[in-house]
């Protein structure tokens, strides 16, 4: 079967999603699912250094990458525009047997939805919490203005909706949109455990070896409810510490995080890695106490299945779809989005690590049990095999 995954971009500076697509996708190709990826050359601001139009290999997964449109303006820069995509879909997309699109509101996966319709060919949406309440609250008018034109047909048209948790399939079915869909989660890989993580992240940000790390790991953006987090660590300073924040944002919102930082009395004890990849983010994971990130809404967070993978304790808010998993399994702690309700959480860390060490070794376990990419894309396989004979 070949399987064609469409997203408007794959940079991991965009979010955990990108990261998702390749794991998925290279996943499925060990699995025997003939899956490429299409999507255009952006990278933020400027452009990836790609070739473009034809099948290149991409960090070990085949990607199609097209031209996108650099307009001055930010909003229409990060739509993502791209004729060379539109017009490769029109006379390609029937060459596939299905379509897994990633994301909405977006002209990349808007368009490679259309066309579909227009070629008969069945897709699969996966919205990545695009449809969850929170993030439909945001610019409210011009996302009611793009489903009820434009995005509404094609969901409705599309043979299922993936989504990665219960959550977000609740909070989708309160459009009232007669669509079938389908709960899968997204996962990830288990890292090879680095020997005495912790004394070498301590040596590395040179603090004392018995100092707590406690780490924050995603990216930079109102949605992850620093400004929550870092007034919660404030009433701890009776407390030794050290605070990572690591991902990076817009520079104008990271501005405003130090400064945060700084008007709450704890820069001192603060460490901004920046964003984040390959052995350093290994070492950073690995080497910390606990896993914090206290998200208004989170569809899935596999950063947050990262840190169980790795054996420590996260704490996170009831936003966050793998929330009930925390709690039900005792992974951590799950704290409301409140500042004195999550310095009463890390209070109790910080006088109990023990314990939480205890669960973040189960966190290991269950990962390896249920969320490998491996036993993931089996279920998906079989999604797709059943779309086949429909």
């Amino acid at each position: 079967m070949r399987v064609l995954h469409v997203i408007p971009s794959i940079i991991k500076v965009r979010g955990g999603t990108s990261q998702v697509v390749i794991d998925m996708v290279k996943a499925l190709r060990k699995n025997n699912v003939d899956a490429e990826i299409a999507t255009t050359n952006d990278n933020g601001d400027s452009l990836l250094d790609v070739p473009l139009n034809r099948r290149v290999e991409y960090e070990q997964v085949p990607v199609w990458f097209f031209s996108r449109y650099s307009s001055n303006l930010k909003d229409i820069r990060e739509y993502s525009f791209s004729w060379q995509l539109t017009v490769w879909l029109w006379k390609n997309i029937s060459q596939y047997d299905l379509l897994h699109v990633h994301s909405i509101f977006c002209y990349a996966s808007t368009i490679a939805m259309a066309i579909a319709r227009q070629k008969n060919i069945p897709y699969i949406v996966i919205p990545h919490g695009l449809l969850c309440e929170w993030s439909l609250q945001q610019k409210t008018q011009r996302k009611q203005i793009y489903l009820k034109l434009i995005e509404q047909a094609n969901i409705e048209n599309s043979d299922a909706i993936h989504f990665t948790s219960q959550k977000e399939q609740q909070e989708f079915e309160k459009l009232g949109l007669n669509v079938p869909s389908f709960v899968l989660p997204l996962g990830t890989s288990l890292p090879k455990l680095i020997p005495h993580a912790h004394s070498h992240l301590c040596e590395y940000l040179k603090v004392p070896v018995n100092e707590p790390v406690i780490l924050f790991m995603s990216r930079l953006h109102p949605k992850k409810g620093l400004d929550y987090l870092i007034p919660a660590l404030a009433k701890l300073i009776h407390h030794r510490f050290t605070f990572v924040i690591a991902g990076s944002g817009s520079q104008k919102y990271e501005a405003e995080i130090k400064s945060l930082v700084i008007s709450n009395g704890i820069r001192d004890r603060t460490y901004f890695a920046g964003f984040l990849e390959g052995e350093i983010k290994n070492l950073f994971m690995q080497g910390s106490d606990l896993f914090v990130l206290t998200s208004h809404s989170e569809n899935f967070a596999v950063v947050v299945l990262e840190a169980l993978a790795v054996g420590i304790p996260v704490v996170v808010t009831p936003g966050i779809a793998l929330a009930d998993i925390v709690e039900q399994h005792q992974l951590g702690y799950v704290t409301p989005l409140d500042v004195d309700a999550i310095a009463s959480t890390l209070e109790k860390y910080l006088c109990n690590p023990q314990q939480a060490q205890d669960m973040g070794n189960s966190g290991r376990q269950l990962v390896s049990d249920q969320y490998t990419w491996k036993q993931i894309t089996l279920k998906m396989q079989q999604v797709y095999a059943d779309l086949a004979k429909n």
